[in-house]
């Protein structure tokens, strides 16, 4: 149910048409929350049938036109009562700590160069919010926007640090291994 809610959330941001909304979600929501631009055109038209969006009268009809959207005022009510909801976590699924699990049992033949490519990936990534805390975030911005929006952004700089660091302890783990 979460991704009707996303989608509310980016467009009480700003209202956007659909393509710019979609890569307005690739650059944001979708670091922590991710769709496909088939997925999101399909929620739209769900949320546009349930009225809690509606695509704003254009200047002059033509064929072919992008519909900007914006959130009503039900829409708005329906991200209020679910944010204010309580949620309890979700289990943390990740089948690199299930194969990892598995190794145990019947040989890490391939693992270790695939701990190596995640290690990579999440210092990319890493480096990315680390750009992005920089660009975005800047010191005196502290509007309540801007301090929760930094608040996400330091949940996935934690998160990719920890990843980056359990990884590294992973590796070391696997040189001191006996060969099997």
């Amino acid at each position: 149910m979460s991704l009707p809610h996303a989608i509310l959330t980016a467009l009480l941001e700003r209202p956007s048409a659909g393509l710019d909304l979609t890569r307005r979600f690739d650059r944001s929501i979708g670091y922590f929350w991710s769709a496909s631009h088939q997925q999101i055109y399909r929620e739209l038209g769900k949320l546009e049938a349930e009225g809690l969006i509606r695509a704003l009268p254009a200047d002059r009809p033509t064929r072919g036109q992008k519909k900007t959207y914006e959130v009503l005022p039900a829409g708005r009510a329906e991200l209020e009562r679910w944010t204010a909801a309580a949620q309890d976590p979700k289990p943390h699924r990740d089948t690199l700590l299930l194969r990892l699990r598995a190794a145990a049992v019947v040989g890490t033949q391939g693992l270790e160069a695939d701990l190596r490519r995640h290690l990579d990936l999440h210092r990319r990534q890493l480096a990315e919010y680390e750009e992005i805390q920089k660009r975005d975030f800047p010191p005196g911005n502290d509007s309540a926007q801007a301090r929760l929006q930094h608040l996400v952004l330091r949940a996935g700089i934690e998160l990719e640090t920890f990843w980056t660091q359990w990884l590294t302890e992973a590796l070391e783990e696997f040189a001191e291994l006996p060969d099997s």
